[in-house]
């Protein structure tokens, strides 16, 4: 797989959309190791509306890389690799700036536990980790945000549910961080949510959750027949989640969540509103099938 050996790659590599997708993927990653499962905005690029974004990967053994950071601007850019260092996590699968904070981010794994990272240049460090509050029997996490407002910071993440039988649950707490860099949550509350789109037993309800400058919570939803598919996946208009100025989270999910788009032949992990646009950066976890990105505007007011 190149874009593991090499430094940096180009994003736009002809021949690789699948037949009949939208020629406005574009390929990141060419087996189950390039995958994106989670992304986070970290800043703009030199080139107008063009950004960097971290993505994390869902590897699980030792050595396997974790992060990599993501050019994306006017038809070409680039993927590179950033160094981990400290205890390396098991099944990354969100990662979310932290307001206020260059260069600090939180990263999340599948069964619940929280990295605090600080990344310079190429290299990420791991200040601190600790489990997420009131984790549910059989949960399994695929999405974080972080929500600042009045001076207070908040989180949202969920258990991505399976099916009919298993809704998602949307967790949301007040965060803190204490002096030695540990996440510290508030009192947590939970809301039960369903996709709109996809359907089926393999259907994840979020895969991912990114919050506008509004307060707009946007999601996305995902179905996985298995490690060659074939996938589908949605992004849709979940609800909206206040914070007070006391710190009070409170989020109110939609009667019936508004479908942005649908986005067949692909299992959509990351969705990262951009700051100061209506885009929405989304990021493909396909399996055996690779990783494709691409933007769409979802997150206006």
């Amino acid at each position: 797989m190149a874009w593991l050996t090499a430094v940096t790659v180009l994003l736009t590599v002809p021949g690789t959309v699948p037949a009949g997708a939208d020629g406005a993927w574009r390929k990141v990653g060419g087996d189950a190791r390039g995958g994106v499962s989670g992304v986070a905005f970290e800043g703009r690029s030199g080139d107008g509306p063009g950004a960097h974004v971290l993505v994390v990967h869902d590897n699980k053994r030792s050595g396997q890389r974790r992060l990599s950071r993501i050019t994306y601007g006017e038809g070409v850019g680039g993927i590179s690799a950033i160094a981990w260092e400290g205890p390396e996590p098991v099944d990354l699968e969100a990662i979310e700036a932290v307001p206020g904070t260059p260069g600090e981010y939180v990263a999340l794994t599948g069964r619940g536990i929280v990295y605090r990272l600080k990344v310079t240049g190429s290299t990420a460090t791991v200040v601190d980790y600790s489990p997420l509050p009131a984790i549910g029997v059989g949960d399994d996490f695929e999405s974080f945000a972080l929500v600042a407002r009045n001076g207070k910071l908040a989180a949202l993440w969920a258990d991505r549910g399976a099916g009919a039988d298993r809704p998602a649950t949307l967790y949301a707490a007040s965060l803190s961080f204490a002096a030695w860099g540990q996440p510290q949550f508030g009192a947590v509350t939970r809301r039960a949510y369903r996709a709109a789109y996809p359907g089926g037993d393999g259907t994840r309800h979020i895969s991912d959750i990114s919050v506008t400058g509004s307060g707009r919570i946007i999601v996305s939803s995902a179905a996985d027949a298995g490690d060659d598919g074939p996938f589908d996946s949605a992004v849709s208009d979940a609800g909206r989640v206040a914070v007070s100025a006391a710190g009070g989270v409170r989020v109110t999910l939609a009667a019936s969540p508004v479908l942005l788009g649908t986005f067949p032949q692909y299992k959509i992990e990351g969705v990262e509103c951009l700051p100061g646009s209506a885009d929405a950066f989304l990021g493909t976890d396909d399996e055996n099938l690779g990783g494709y990105v691409r933007t769409m505007p979802f997150c206006g007011a």
